[in-house]
């Protein structure tokens, strides 16, 4: 498995692999560049990505192919992108969530209420209606390591 920062070529693969895993694929092109994939064989398995709003982050798009499951990858991309959120002067980084707030919370996010959520954050198109408005905010400091888990 190699992970490595997207490239423009991977956004057809990223796009499939998030519309058919039900998350939000409409913006993932403006923040590409925020972006890593795992990639088996050159084919793209997994990704996700951040949105950077200073000292604060949101995390998105945490997606792995169904056949890809299993073997720790969403973990690794989890960890790389907390290493880059940090390598940006992130302190706080966010998720929101419908699906995996048990995994996140193995991980060391902890749920906290949407109303908490810095302005900026809550003003991204995943809090304003691309995600449900029923997702779950979750919060990690960035010093934080992803703690390893199944």
């Amino acid at each position: 498995m190699k992970y490595e920062k997207a490239k423009r070529r991977d956004l057809n693969e990223i796009v499939s692999l998030l519309s058919s895993a039900g998350l939000p694929s409409e913006d993932a092109g403006l923040h590409l560049e925020n972006f890593i994939v795992a990639r088996d064989g050159g084919n793209v398995v997994g990704a996700v990505g951040i949105q950077i709003y200073g000292s604060d982050a949101l995390l998105r798009s945490l997606v792995v192919h169904p056949g890809a499951r299993g073997r720790g990858i969403s973990r690794q991309l989890a960890q790389r992108i907390v290493a880059s959120a940090q390598s940006h002067g992130v302190r706080h980084l966010y998720l929101l969530t419908t699906t995996i707030e048990g995994l996140c919370s193995k991980w060391g996010f902890q749920k906290v209420d949407r109303k908490d959520a810095p302005e900026e954050i809550k003003n991204s198109a995943e809090f304003q209606g691309l995600c449900p408005s029923g997702a779950v905010l979750m919060h990690q400091s960035v010093g934080e390591i992803i703690k390893e888990s199944n």
